[in-house]
């Protein structure tokens, strides 16, 4: 893939761009901000595997059409390895809300305009954005987003890809995500507290220190559930919108997620109203010393964010 130092074109639009750690809350944040009206947000869109991005969203599009049926409840395991990343790629576009036939026809169209097979991290960036443009038109809004999960990390790529978009980024505490990955998602997530602390700490601390100030905003996933109104009105002022009660009933609301969700390990929690009851898990789901080796590793930026230490 091309270096983000290439050569390119910046694009005009202005996204919402949103990123985290893994079971930091970005999900429950896109599903929140597509509650307002001005705004269509998606989950995640993995845009930066295979080399050949372009024909291989295209033969995954005939590939879904000749096993739908096959595929209804497919696992990462069950799908043939070298269809996965379009599979995925396609389900993705889908869960925001595209028709499989808007995904081809936005790929082709894109392929013939760039002259290449979507291998550069722009051309990438400009199929997203042609997603998102997409999204806008179907729908009304003003402004699309996107998840970039932990691709948040190299904001600098993107905010010089996108000189209009803003980004959010939600934190968790990373000892509550630590035990979150443990406890809930063994099967792929960090498979020890000591991973967790430095995955957690690469993302946090390095996102903040690359990102352009004016147009950035660090929120913390325990004020989103627990102080829900405060913390979606910083959100809509970095954006410059008006306040809308619907932030606060996302679950009332109808969200293409929801509709089609193809697996998606967070939709279902995502769908309920804002719940407090896994705040300070790690308490009864990590032991003494892991706690203390996740302080050790990642406490000063604990104490940043407020989130103080165990021995405090």
């Amino acid at each position: 893939m091309s270096n983000p130092a290439d050569k390119f074109s910046p694009l005009l639009s202005s996204p919402v761009l949103l990123g985290g750690e893994n079971r930091s809350g970005t999900t429950l944040l896109s599903v929140v901000l597509d509650s307002h009206p001005s705004l269509v947000v998606g989950p995640e869109i993995d845009f930066t595997e295979p080399v050949n991005l372009g024909p291989h969203i295209l033969d995954a599009c005939d590939f879904m059409d000749g096993h739908e049926e096959d595929l209804k409840g497919a696992t990462k395991a069950s799908i043939p390895e070298q269809w996965f990343d379009g599979v995925h790629f396609v389900a993705q576009c889908e869960r925001f809300g595209l028709h499989r036939d808007d995904v081809r026809r936005l790929v082709t169209t894109l392929m013939a305009e760039c002259g290449s097979e979507l291998v550069s991290l722009m051309d990438r960036c400009r199929l997203v954005d042609a997603i998102g443009t997409l999204r806008c038109q179907q729908t009304g809004a003003q402004r699309w987003g996107l998840k970039l999960q932990r691709k948040i990390k190299d904001i600098a790529a993107y905010a010089a890809f996108w000189p209009n978009a803003q980004f959010i980024h939600i934190i968790r505490d990373g000892r509550d995500l630590a035990a979150s990955h443990l406890k809930t998602v063994p099967d792929w997530g960090y498979p020890t507290v000591t991973d967790a602390a430095h995955g957690w700490l690469e993302i946090v601390a390095h996102t903040r220190q690359a990102a352009p100030a004016e147009r950035y905003l660090e929120i913390r996933y325990e004020d989103l559930v627990t102080r829900p109104r405060d913390t979606a009105q910083r959100m809509l002022s970095l954006l410059n919108l008006p306040w809308n009660d619907a932030l606060l009933h996302h679950a009332d609301q109808g969200h293409s997620l929801f509709d089609t969700p193809w697996g998606h390990p967070a939709a279902d929690a995502a769908s309920q109203p804002l719940y407090t009851g896994r705040n300070g898990r790690y308490l009864q789901d990590l032991t003494p010393q892991q706690i203390v080796e996740f302080e050790r590793i990642a406490g000063d930026e604990l104490v940043r964010l407020g989130y103080g230490l165990s021995g405090q």
